[in-house]
């Protein structure tokens, strides 16, 4: 019988990708969320975690601590669970290009925006004032340069012109929750792949803008 997919998440906040994800592996007995690890010890996802008697840890920052010290502290951790895919749901770090090198192919991500508009932070409020008309976004694998790595799949929302922040974010929170279990699944059924900076499914290769059925 074939290994399940070993899945570690990281986390920051409330973990309503977590939850979608933990949800989605219920539907795909080639996936086990084994881990979360969180860079915050208040952050709800543990409990959601806990919920679902998986297995959690904290590794927080230390005062004058710099981001390579840091990143080494949380290799080990990481590695404590020996994962197939790292999951970045929410994780409120920047990683060290050592980190991201040493997981590259094998560490995605969920940017809310429709990459490569709008990286960074604030996005809903970036694509409101640049007067977009549509928003959504993005799972892409995570390489050094920030959320630059290649796109697998997006989800696009309309904005309106009444819309409030809260509005329009939770219409990208919904995509999300949809796609990002999407992607797990594809990457534990090894359709998945990063070769030479390059996203491929079933071999194929993935357009600039994520996997679009014909």
């Amino acid at each position: 019988m074939e290994s399940s997919c070993r899945i570690l998440v990281l986390i920051s906040g409330q973990g309503t990708n977590l939850q979608a994800i933990i949800d989605g592996c219920f539907d795909n007995l080639n996936a086990d969320v084994i881990g979360v690890i969180s860079n915050r010890a208040d952050a709800y996802g543990l409990i959601r975690a806990h919920q679902h008697e998986i297995d959690t840890s904290c590794v927080l920052v230390h005062d004058n601590e710099s981001r390579e010290e840091y990143d080494q502290r949380l290799m080990l951790a990481i590695d404590k669970y020996q994962p197939d895919l790292i999951v970045l749901a929410g994780f409120m770090r920047i990683l060290g290009e050592e980190l991201v090198l040493k997981y590259q192919g094998r560490m995605i991500n969920i940017h809310p925006s429709l990459l490569p508009r709008h990286p960074g932070l604030n996005t809903h409020q970036r694509a409101m004032e640049a007067g977009d008309t549509e928003h959504g976004c993005s799972v892409h694998f995570v390489i050094p340069a920030l959320d630059a790595g290649p796109v697998i799949l997006q989800a696009k929302v309309p904005v309106y012109p009444e819309d409030s922040i809260e509005e329009l974010s939770e219409r990208v929170h919904e995509q999300e929750h949809a796609i990002y279990p999407l992607v797990v699944k594809w990457f534990s059924q090894q359709r998945l792949s990063l070769i030479d900076g390059q996203a491929y499914l079933d071999d194929k290769p993935i357009g600039i803008h994520g996997y679009a059925p014909d």
